[in-house]
C-alpha cells in the first residue's frame, strides 16, 4: 500500500502553519489519489480518514491488507484530480534522527565512525512537505540538506528485539533533513539548535509499506541538488541498520504509532538560495524542496 496525506492549502512562502488537525489521507492508485473519506462513501467502509487516526486506532495494517485484496473495489473508485500531497504527519509524537550512519559520510566530516548510534530529536515545528520552501536562517552561513530513508512506526514498541523490529514499522518514506552545520561545528552541544530551525525537516510524500519495498538493504538513498545526484549509497552500507535503530530507540524510550525515525544520510549538500534540495529512494519515491536564504530574501 502507498498512502499520502493531502495538503489542504497550496504551497506558500515561509514556514508551514501546521493545522492542529491531521490532514486527510489518500491511497495512491495507478489512476490517481483516493481520499479515505471518499473511499468510505464509495465502499461503505469506516476507515479512519487520517494517517494518524489509522495508526492510533491500530487499523493501518488492516487497511493495507484490505487494499491488497480489494482491487475490484478500488478500480472504479473516484479519485481526486487536484489533490496535492503534504507532510505525511503534522504532529508526530517524536521525530528521531541518526547522524553519521554511513562510514563514507562520517569521513566527509572528518569524524570517526561511532561505535553506537549518534542520535538527536527534532520538534514538529521543523516539518514541511513536498514543494514547501526550506529556509536558511540568518543565524547560519552554512546550512546543509541530507536525503534520508525514513521509518514511520506503526505499533507501540518497548524494548523490541532487533529480529522483530521491522514488524512495528508501518512503512518507509523519503526525508530531507537540514542542519545548520556551522553552528554544530562551533560546539557539538549545539546539536539541538542546529537541527531545530523552522522548515528543517521535510518528509513525504508517500508512506510505502514494507511489502511494496522489499529488502530494505538493497535500497539506494540519494541526496539530490537541482535534480542531480550529489551523493548516493545503499542501506546495506549503513553502520546501524533500520531494524537495529528501531530496537535501539525502543530500549531508550517507548516508540509510539506515528513516531518517525530518520536513518541517516549518504551525504549532505550545502544549500544555496534558489536551489532545490531533494531525496530519491528507488521503490519508495522522491521529495524536493526549493531553498530560500533569509539573508538574501527575507
Amino acid at each position: 500500500m502507498r498512502l499520502v496525506s493531502l495538503d489542504p492549502a497550496p504551497a506558500s512562502p515561509g514556514p508551514r502553519a501546521l493545522d492542529p488537525r491531521e490532514p486527510t489521507a489518500a491511497l495512491v492508485l495507478p489512476h490517481g489519489l483516493l481520499p479515505l473519506d471518499v473511499l468510505n462513501r464509495h465502499a461503505g467502509s469506516d476507515w479512519p480518514t487520517t494517517l494518524a487516526g489509522l495508526l492510533d486506532t491500530g487499523r493501518f495494517e488492516a487497511l493495507a491488507a484490505w487494499v491488497r485484496g480489494a482491487p475490484a473495489a478500488l478500480a472504479d473508485a473516484p479519485v481526486a484530480t487536484d489533490a496535492r500531497p503534504g507532510p505525511l504527519l503534522h504532529h508526530p509524537r517524536k521525530i528521531l534522527g541518526v547522524g553519521l550512519n554511513y562510514a563514507e559520510h562520517a569521513g566527509d566530516l572528518g569524524e570517526q565512525r561511532p561505535s553506537e548510534p549518534a542520535t538527536f530529536m527534532k520538534p514538529a515545528t521543523t516539518i514541511v512537505g513536498p514543494g514547501d520552501e526550506v529556509l536558511v536562517p540568518p543565524e547560519s552561513e552554512r546550512t546543509t540538506g541530507e536525503g534520508e530513508l525514513g521509518l514511520v512506526i506503526g505499533r507501540r514498541a518497548h524494548r523490541v528485539a532487533e529480529a522483530e523490529a521491522l514488524d512495528v514499522v508501518a512503512g518507509v518514506t523519503t526525508i530531507v533533513d537540514m542542519t545548520a552545520e556551522d553552528i554544530l561545528q562551533r560546539n557539538p552541544r549545539f546539536l539541538t539548535r542546529a537541527k531545530s530551525f523552522d522548515t528543517f525537516f521535510s518528509f513525504g510524500p508517500e508512506l510505502v509499506t514494507l511489502d511494496e519495498v522489499g529488502d530494505l538493504a538493497t535500497l539506494e538513498v540519494r541526496t539530490t541538488i537541482d535534480g542531480a545526484v550529489h551523493r548516493a549509497n545503499t542501506v546495506a552500507h549503513m553502520m546501524f541498520s533500520p531494524a537495529m535503530l528501531v530496537s535501539f530507540f525502543s530500549h531508550v524510550m517507548t516508540l509510539e504509532p506515528g513516531d518517525v525515525i530518520s536513518t541517516g544520510t549518504p551525504g549532505a549538500v550545502v544549500l544555496r538560495d534558489g536551489c532545490t534540495v531533494g531525496c530519491v529512494i528507488e521503490r519508495v519515491g522522491s521529495l524536493a524542496n526549493p531553498v530560500r536564504d533569509l539573508k538574501l530574501r527575507p
